[in-house]
């Protein structure tokens, strides 16, 4: 991408009106006048202000959402309908998907490649459920009388969602595109931090010509708005991605009306190489497993479990090409690894490092904020590895969400199992090995939604994406993800009308 391109997404996102929300098919301001200022955590300078909303906000949108389901006709619209329109966003998407990068780059820190990877997958994502719209939900039964039993599948309803920041776009279009393609209307929310795409993917929503009330969103703190979207009456079914203890809140909160939730949360994955893998290839994925999006990423390979015998030269070799990657702004074409969202996220992750050294473990590189080279505004920190460590310790248990990597040793292939599954948490989970059976038996093993044999990271639409254990609850993406979003109601037919004879007539 030239850097004329570039600049001209830049002046285009610029220009955009990135500062309302949308309820009700109508852009407008905060009802208290208050605004949030939006950060680059490269640089620490303020992007923009947007509208920074509260309870009336959400029960307008609430209320919006309700109305579109119950009487505007939504959940009836043809199929194809739905999902020409679902198409159509998937086109504008790549039309703008430069600017969408540049969009999450500059809000989220992220290096400007990922970013366009997000915006092309995100595009994908409408494309992909569009295409399941028109494909059968239904069965029919053989059962023994003369009915005709059957099975329908229908929209679930009024639908919030709560969007994390690591990935502001692709988090958002795996849940707004297959809630519209199931025919479900919504009340969305991105983090605080990051909401600058999703705003300008909802000029989108209303260019591509979507009913008014169908897709509402409101920007604000979760504490105030996320609360009152899990809580509300009028709310059928709650989808949140992002940390374990907030998921947990949610659950509570969403208990007292039971409503079905659908959670992807916290993890503490392993990556486990055994001797006989790939070299060069098993270096090459720990590293992209947890310094990929400065290791914010619920799924990253935070704990790397080595076999002893290959101890000595895996760890020389993943240290030196740690120290190796360019740490820098995101919309530097050259920068592998950007800032951390936040400086609060920068001071938690510090924190950590400090508490992995007072356990006890040995510190190999990194574990220091980077200020050097113009980055003393920004919130860097230099990709950390820590050695000696012990299954106790809190860096091994908990998730740091940074670019801190935790490195355990094992000797037999149980010892590996266990060790791996010795967390709370159960997101993902890989194994690099050259026999093909041993990869089986273990990866079989580990209690884990997301797994991978011989990579790390890779991640399908097609596929489902969930945790088991403190991970989450449910599936996104693929027809597992589809589904989410859909009842299921029995229909039963008599073909032989007549009176039961149950109660005699006398």
């Amino acid at each position: 991408m030239s850097t004329k391109r570039v600049s001209e997404a830049v002046e285009a996102a610029q220009t955009t009106r990135l500062n309302k929300m949308y309820i009700d098919g109508k852009w407008m301001d905060s009802l208290s006048n208050k605004t949030r200022d939006v950060l680059n955590p490269a640089t620490g300078e303020c992007i923009g202000t947007v509208a920074e909303g509260g309870a009336e906000e959400v029960e307008m949108a609430i209320r919006a959402a309700r109305r579109a389901f119950d009487e505007g006709g939504w959940p009836e619209q043809h199929a194809r309908e739905r999902a020409e329109l679902l198409y159509r966003i998937a086109a504008l998407l790549e039309e703008n998907a430069e600017q969408f990068a540049v969009l999450d780059t500059l809000n989220n820190g992220k290096p400007l490649r990922e970013s366009r990877y997000d915006a092309e997958d995100a595009a994908n994502q409408f494309r992909y459920f569009a295409g399941l719209v028109t494909k059968p939900k239904g069965q029919t039964y053989d059962v023994p009388d003369d009915i005709q039993a059957m099975v329908v599948r229908e929209p679930i309803g009024v639908v919030s969602q709560i969007i994390p920041w690591n990935y502001p776009l692709v988090m958002a279009a795996q849940k707004i595109a297959p809630a519209l393609a199931a025919g479900c209307t919504i009340v969305i929310k991105p983090a605080e931090q990051t909401p600058l795409s999703l705003i300008r993917l909802f000029e989108l929503l209303d260019e591509a010509g979507l009913p008014a009330g169908v897709a509402n969103l409101v920007l604000g703190a979760g504490e105030t708005v996320g609360a009152v979207m899990a809580r509300h009456p009028l709310v059928d079914k709650v989808a949140f991605t992002g940390g374990t203890s907030t998921g947990i809140a949610i659950m509570k909160a969403a208990a007292d009306t039971v409503k079905k939730v659908g959670l992807e949360l916290g993890g503490k994955s392993p990556n486990i190489v055994f001797a006989d893998a790939d070299f060069e290839t098993a270096v090459d994925y720990a590293l992209f497993g947890i310094f990929s999006n400065q290791g914010q990423v619920c799924s990253a390979g935070s704990r790397l479990l080595l076999e002893k015998t290959i101890y000595n030269r895996f760890v020389a070799e993943l240290v030196e090409r740690a120290q190796q990657i360019t740490v820098g702004p995101g919309m530097d074409e050259s920068t592998e690894m950007g800032p951390l969202i936040s400086e609060e996220q920068m001071n938690r992750v510090l924190r950590y490092i400090e508490i992995g050294k007072e356990e006890g473990a040995s510190l190999l590189c990194g574990g220091y904020r980077l200020t050097d080279g113009g980055l003393e505004r920004g919130f860097f920190i230099a990709p950390t590895i820590f050695t000696d460590t012990k299954p106790y310790m809190r860096i091994v248990q908990e998730e740091i969400f940074g670019p801190v990597l935790v490195i355990q040793t094992f000797e037999t292939e149980e010892e590996a199992i266990r060790l791996a599954n010795g967390t709370k948490y159960g997101l993902a989970g890989a194994v690099f090995t050259s026999d093909g059976a041993k990869a089986q038996r273990v990866i079989r093993k580990l209690r884990a939604g997301i797994t991978w044999i011989n990579t790390y990271h890779p991640t399908f639409n097609e596929a489902p994406w969930g945790g088991y254990k403190q991970s989450g609850i449910g599936r996104e993406l693929g027809t597992y993800g589809f589904e989410e979003y859909l009842e299921t109601k029995q229909i039963n037919i008599n073909l032989n009308v007549q009176p039961s004879g149950w109660f005699q007539k006398k």
